[in-house]
């Protein structure tokens, strides 16, 4: 390497760079969570990894096989895979293994987490827009089922929301559940964690429901829970509370003591939500990362690419001023490639009873 102190790829710099302006890490709740770039892997010009980043919510084993193999630069995991405190860093713990695996064969690891969930136009705002019917729905296709090794169950996945275009949406007003504090970004004045979709008129339950199904994918069921006094039939709901991974102290602790008519979210406890319907609520909880997975590839890949496009053009044009012969050959290649990972997925799958 030209520079005498290790550093990570000039690819990786131009994307980390980008998930920084599209999603500023000042917006993150870094009161417990642990977002920006966990693991800085040194660049090795002499065997260098392509000019690609793997989109995934978790960094599991698999996903860091499935980057390895692709030999991208760096994996942008939605999900820290560093939460908390490391002791130690050894192949004994799977987590840690993974992390090592990684820096040996050069491939960063960013996490930008609450950042995502906090800017305008990120996960809280996609998810809005599926319940308001602002982006158009996916082509209806049915769920595929793979059989499993046991002869009376399968395992069921479902088809990934892909990017669509816009629609029109059910008039509504949105507003942010806990704005984030001051100095914000620069037009970012919405950010904030959890969103509230006020309609003009009470929309019924049904057409809700039906519009959440197409902007995930199709789901084989949709998880919810209403009064026990009530029928989905004949519920209508003018407030929607809205929030990605798990939103109970966004959505139950964060709107003032009035709870939204439709708590729409990846999971709540049991006793949450109990508490909820027990006050008139509806809650959909879809599974934690349920709420998050689709969003990778229907919005964020192609925001992504586009500034990471820009940006990687601008830091060669800038480097090549100055380069020595290792780095020119990586600064002359414009190739920029971001993917959506194919082996991340949530930890829960559906098991079909095979009559």
């Amino acid at each position: 390497m030209s520079a005498s102190a290790p550093t990570s790829s000039p690819f990786t710099r131009a994307v980390v760079s980008s998930m920084r302006k599209l999603y500023p890490e000042s917006l993150a709740d870094k009161s417990w969570d642990n977002t920006g770039l966990l693991l800085e892997a040194p660049f090795d010009h002499t065997r260098r990894q392509r000019n690609s980043a793997l989109l995934a919510i978790d960094l599991t084993k698999a996903v860091a096989d499935e980057a390895i193999a692709r030999r991208d630069s760096i994996v942008v995991a939605y999900h820290p895979i560093i939460f908390r405190g490391l002791k130690s860093l050894t192949f004994n713990d799977p987590q840690q293994s993974t992390l090592l695996r990684l820096a040996q064969e050069g491939i960063s690891v960013y996490s930008p987490h609450t950042a995502i969930d906090a800017t305008p136009g990120g996960m809280g705002d996609w998810l809005c827009d599926i319940v308001t019917g602002a982006i158009a729905p996916t082509p209806d296709t049915k769920p595929t089922i793979q059989k499993s090794s046991s002869a009376h169950y399968s395992h069921a996945t479902f088809p990934q929301p892909q990017p669509s275009s816009p629609a029109t949406p059910v008039p509504h007003v949105r507003n942010t559940i806990i704005p984030s504090p001051p100095p914000v970004p620069e037009g970012m004045e919405s950010a904030g964690m959890g969103r509230i979709v006020t309609f003009n008129e009470p929309q019924p339950l049904t057409a809700i429901v039906d519009r959440i199904a197409q902007g995930v994918g199709y789901p084989g069921g949709i998880p919810i829970a209403i009064p026990q006094t009530a029928s989905v039939e004949d519920l209508k709901i003018r407030t929607v509370g809205v929030c990605p991974g798990s939103g109970s102290s966004i959505l139950l602790k964060g709107t003032g003591g009035k709870i939204p008519d439709l708590l729409f979210t990846g999971e709540l406890s049991h006793h949450e939500a109990l508490a909820a319907v027990e006050r008139g609520s509806v809650v959909i909880a879809l599974a934690h990362s349920n709420t998050e997975r689709g969003y990778l590839r229907a919005a964020m890949r192609e925001k992504l690419a586009d500034v990471v496009k820009k940006e990687w053009e601008a830091q060669r044009a800038e480097g090549l001023k100055t380069a020595g012969a290792d780095l020119k050959e990586v600064l002359d290649d414009a190739e920029c490639i971001i993917d959506v990972s194919e082996r991340d997925r949530d930890p829960y799958g559906i098991m079909i009873r095979q009559i």
